[in-house]
């Protein structure tokens, strides 16, 4: 592999990430005066909007896990940015992991427009959570909601002193968002605790001793003076008929969000993320160890643009961070191929990288903006990642040092790399480490300033040299007085 086509792929690369970084999202319409256009309502209570309204469609489906999260969140995010005016929930869910049911309910709340949960067909466990965080409830014809009592992974029942805690603050939950919404905070707390009886007047809904389940009939049923559903909003058979229902036969625009296969891959990077900057990070400095660019700088930023690439996918990136990884890539581009040994643009790219890595991870909403009283809490995980691959990292780089360098393996990927490199300058056949060793004597020429690494020219041929005190500029001649694991070890001569 050539040094020029290296060159031209590292550019090329670095061209790529700016193209992609520079792509807008779409063109924000101007807000009507003091925000959303409000809706008129006819004589027949059915809302006639003065424009049409904008429906994000986000679709819950199967168990509540991470590729759910991350379709929600890219959703949500992009219905904010457009200003959309409502999201709905296609839901059909039969519940699922109780951390990622927090994570829904807490990113659903930061919507600002109106959130409704279609339920088709089911909205159990879990997925009864959910619909609870939303404005409105509906039903298909066999829609079917409840059920949601705590149980550990495998589907077993959990210690009961560990159940009641649980219940007990999936109560509050519920009645913290379940306020001014009618029936919901009862019926939500009887599909969790089998020991609350449901009462409202003096009909008895469901006895002690049991967990609340509705069909869309008995979640339409109103009770109450003055009468009201216990449940749902509405019954429709699909989600036009819900928003022709809601907003007239040509009073919306939908927008059908849909998992992807790179959400899915998302998944596992993010879950990988921090062993992955660890090895990226790794590469990175044996590359700085070896002349020229090949195996390791192409590896190490491959890792680390996968790390960052992973967590776009997921949602919690926007194109800013793409700008800030692109410069500090093209830093380091500069530092390889036009100042080697100029360690500051290495430093600053690596550091831009590292820090766009960082930004990526933060889980920044469009419409909250992080503050000082925020960032701290927002930015914390992402460190903990970037601090676990930084030691990753370091503790491979150990054992690198103390086991590779006694085999062949090292010799052939640094130490022949070495000389390698220097000998295709020459038009001479490398042979490794040996060929080195008979170098400690010998005098050269700094051809990059050592600082305290760089190249030195010795009968024609280059190599990678490291002072042990000081800097030499380019034209000092040096005499080789030892080799390490990384090149050759040399000193000024004394004028």
């Amino acid at each position: 592999m050539s040094r020029r086509f290296l060159q031209c792929w590292l550019l090329w690369l670095v061209a790529g990430l700016i193209t992609l970084a520079e792509e807008a999202p779409p063109a924000t319409p101007p807000a009507p005066p003091g925000g959303r256009e409000q809706p008129a309502v006819t004589a027949a209570g059915r809302e006639k909007p003065a424009k049409k309204i904008t429906v994000y469609v986000l679709p819950v489906r199967e168990q509540i896990a991470q590729p759910v999260l991350y379709i929600l969140r890219r959703g949500l995010k992009a219905a904010i940015e457009s200003r959309a005016d409502v999201v709905v929930l296609d839901m059909k869910t039969p519940g699922g992991a109780l951390d990622v049911t927090f994570e829904i309910m807490g990113d659903i709340g930061k919507f600002p427009g109106q959130t409704i949960t279609f339920v088709n067909d089911e909205a159990v466990s879990a997925g009864a959570f959910i619909s609870a965080t939303t404005g409105e409830i509906w039903f298909a014809p066999d829609g079917v909601i409840g059920a949601a009592a705590p149980v550990a992974m495998t589907g077993q029942d959990i210690d009961e002193t560990m159940k009641l805690k649980i219940v007990s603050y999936l109560k509050a939950r519920v009645r913290a968002i379940s306020e001014g919404k009618g029936y919901r905070g009862q019926v939500i707390s009887a599909m969790i605790d089998k020991d609350y009886e449901l009462k409202i007047g003096d009909t008895v809904i469901k006895p002690k001793g049991e967990l609340l389940s509705l069909t869309a009939s008995e979640a339409s049923k109103t009770y109450g003076d003055p009468p009201q559903p216990l449940l749902a909003a509405g019954v429709a058979q699909d989600i036009d008929d819900l928003l022709r229902q809601k907003f007239g036969p040509d009073g919306y625009t939908i927008v059908q969000f849909n998992v992807t296969w790179s959400e899915q891959l998302a998944v596992w990077l993010n879950a990988i993320a921090p062993v992955l900057m660890g090895l990226g990070v790794l590469c990175l400095f044996i590359e700085f160890k070896t002349p020229g660019f090949g195996f390791f700088g192409i590896a190490g930023i491959v890792l680390l643009a996968v790390v960052f690439l992973g967590h776009y996918v997921a949602g919690f990136s926007g194109h800013e961070p793409m700008i800030l990884f692109a410069l500090g890539l093209l830093l380091l581009a500069v530092e390889v191929f036009f100042f080697p040994g100029v360690a500051v643009l290495a430093v600053g790219g690596i550091a831009l990288m590292l820090g766009s890595l960082v930004w990526s991870m933060a889980d920044i909403w469009p419409n909250e903006p992080p503050t000082i009283a925020t960032s701290g809490d927002l930015f914390l995980q992402p460190l903990i990642n970037l601090g676990t691959g930084l030691a990753l990292a370091l503790v491979l780089g150990v054992l690198l040092a103390r086991f590779l360098p006694k085999g062949w393996l090292w010799d052939r990927m640094v130490l022949q790399a070495a000389v390698g490199t220097a000998a295709q300058v020459a038009g001479a056949a490398p042979d490794g480490a040996a060929q080195a060793a008979t170098l400690v004597g010998r005098q050269g020429r700094v051809t990059t300033p050592l600082r305290p690494a760089g190249e030195v020219e010795i009968d024609g041929r280059r190599y990678q040299a490291q002072l042990e005190l000081g800097s030499a500029g380019a034209g000092t001649t040096v005499v080789v007085i030892g080799r390490t694991d990384f090149g050759l070890k040399v000193e000024k001569l004394s004028s």
